[in-house]
């Protein structure tokens, strides 16, 4: 077997035909990474990773079992709090390894969570169980789909190929930016669900955890809005970055928690020709490219503050991401295809409230402040369903001139959003915005569309457990994990933690040591495929 690395493949060349010309009579290659390369105008090409069969050999087939541990006849059921990635992925590891569990989530099964999302979209009726951020598939993994990382796990292989084993197109295992789609990842999530309750997982639609039951310093169990007691001894709480009301009953109960860093500031929109034109330049229209996307960053060493595009989405659409009815979140997704004609991204400014002695709500209290601003700046242009846009000319040059047309189902409406920011958030945005035009000439232009507010990137708490055990160094029992706890970032990096939460409690539950998973085999595939 052979691997081969940084093969680069012109656009119009044939893959196939360069791997027989270069290792005759093979017997077959999978891709193991597949990037665009568009660093040098004139030769936009594909850069592969390879494994190759020599004459005789078999492509080695990857399919992460996982072996089951033995569990005493009479051992509790874990919890799962939220099904987002962490939650989702937290309860497959719990029955994979033989332990069946019971899953709690506020929203609705997928078929009806839809339903409230498309309403609001359309006629601004918020329902506060089902939109954007709650529901079955959480967040990101619903009205995403994207499945970038920074993070280095060796997870990461058995996240994807679970993905796809249930449905999501099999390019994800290679692609150095995978993609679902928000389109396709709806097919998966129901695939999964079913998959869990055939494995003994217990789940609970519509039913919000009000209460975590403790004794002393060891969590106990949960407690339904219905008054339903449910006795464990080990809860994964994954409730994603915006259940505030689990936050503020945690506190009230002694739990620790502690501010931490995150971003806010505003998604841009550009039309994808645009950005396809400055990403790929010459070969913008070939077939083979489709849309283009990007990644900025701006860092000022002196303050420390940084400002970088995030949760990218070619051919996409800005949508309205609230979760309460006066308050309005922007946030943006892609079908697989990414066939819309806007290209759009978050523009966020980092904030680290620890440099401030303000409280550990106050970055929750802030963010809900802009959020109702946007919503009443909405009303008072429009009906309160629009967000509120300006155009990034407008907001560089502080006046306001009308919108362009965009992607987003609310629509939107003309609205000063450099007022609406505070003062340093504003300028260093600006700051942020001045840099990215030096390095994509066109970014601030008449064409390009600001909206507002994206202020859910990350929860600005974070529920503080132990490195080694992953709980709670105030609770025993309770496993903080995924992005609502402040121990991910996006889809990937929350499923990862929710397996990592598992393998925990596996740890804790199992009669005797769990067997080893093949991570050692998982590592070494994400070392050799994703080392850059």
């Amino acid at each position: 077997m052979r691997i081969i690395k940084d093969l680069e493949v012109g656009l119009d060349e044939d893959l196939a035909e360069r791997i027989a010309w270069m290792e005759p009579g093979h017997n077959g290659y999978r891709v193991l990474r597949q990037s665009v390369d568009a660093r040098r105008r004139h030769h936009v090409h594909f850069v592969y990773t390879l494994e190759v069969a020599a004459p005789g050999e078999e492509l080695p087939v990857h399919r992460f079992e996982i072996p089951r541990v033995p569990v005493p006849a009479r051992a509790e059921r874990p919890i799962v709090v939220g099904s987002g990635p962490a939650g989702l992925f937290a309860a497959l590891r719990l029955v994979e390894r033989g332990i069946p569990c019971r899953l709690f989530e506020r929203g609705s099964a997928s078929g009806e969570r839809i339903k409230g999302i498309n309403r609001y979209w359309r006629y601004g009726q918020l329902d506060p169980r089902n939109n954007v951020c709650y529901g079955e598939g959480g967040a990101g993994l619903y009205s995403d789909g994207k499945l970038i990382t920074r993070i280095k796990s060796p997870y990461i292989p058995y996240v994807l190929e679970r993905l796809v084993r249930f449905g999501a197109p099999a390019e994800i295992q290679y692609l150095a930016n995978p993609h679902v789609g928000s389109d396709k990842i709806r097919r998966v999530i129901p695939r999964i669900r079913e998959f869990l309750r055939a494995q003994g997982c217990e789940i609970h639609y519509d039913t919000k955890i009000e209460k975590i039951l403790i004794a002393g310093d060891r969590v106990t169990g949960v407690e339904t809005e219905y008054g339903e007691r449910f006795a464990t001894g080990h809860v994964a709480l994954a409730t994603g970055h915006s259940a505030e009301d689990m936050l503020r009953h945690l506190t009230e109960i002694g739990v620790a928690l502690e501010p931490k860093p995150y971003a806010l500031g505003l998604r841009i929109e550009h039309p994808q020709s645009m950005i396809n034109r400055l990403q790929y330049r010459d070969a913008a229209a070939h077939p083979k490219l489709g849309s283009a996307n990007y990644r900025l960053a701006d860092h000022d060493p002196k303050t420390g503050v940084g400002v970088y595009s995030f949760c990218m989405c070619p051919g996409g659409f800005v949508l309205s991401s609230g979760t309460e009815a006066d308050g309005i979140v922007v946030n943006g997704m892609s079908n697989f295809h990414r066939n819309s004609p806007f290209a759009n991204a978050a523009i966020v400014v980092s904030v680290d409230q620890r440099h401030f002695d303000a409280g550990l709500f106050a970055g929750l209290d802030f963010r809900r402040t802009l959020e109702r601003e946007a919503y009443a700046a909405s009303r008072a242009a429009g009906d309160g369903r629009q967000l509120p846009a300006q155009k990034v000319t407008d907001f560089m040059g502080g006046r306001l001139t009308g919108v362009n047309k965009g992607s987003s189902p609310s629509g939107a409406v003309a609205t000063r959003l450099d007022r609406l920011l505070p003062e340093a958030v504003r300028r260093r945005l600006a700051q942020g915005l001045e840099k990215f035009e030096r390095s994509m000439p066109g970014f601030i232009s008449e064409e390009g569309q600001l909206y507002g507010v994206e202020s859910r990137t990350s929860c600005p708490v974070r529920i503080t457990r132990d490195a080694d055990s992953l709980q709670s160094v105030s609770h025993r029992g309770l496993y903080p994990c995924g992005e609502g706890a402040g121990y991910a970032g996006g889809i990937t990096s929350a499923a990862c933690d929710g397996i990592r939460v598992a393998e925990k409690m596996v740890e804790d539950l199992a009669q005797a040591p769990p067997p080893p998973v093949p991570d050692e085999l998982l590592l070494q595939e994400l070392k050799r495929v994703r080392a850059e």
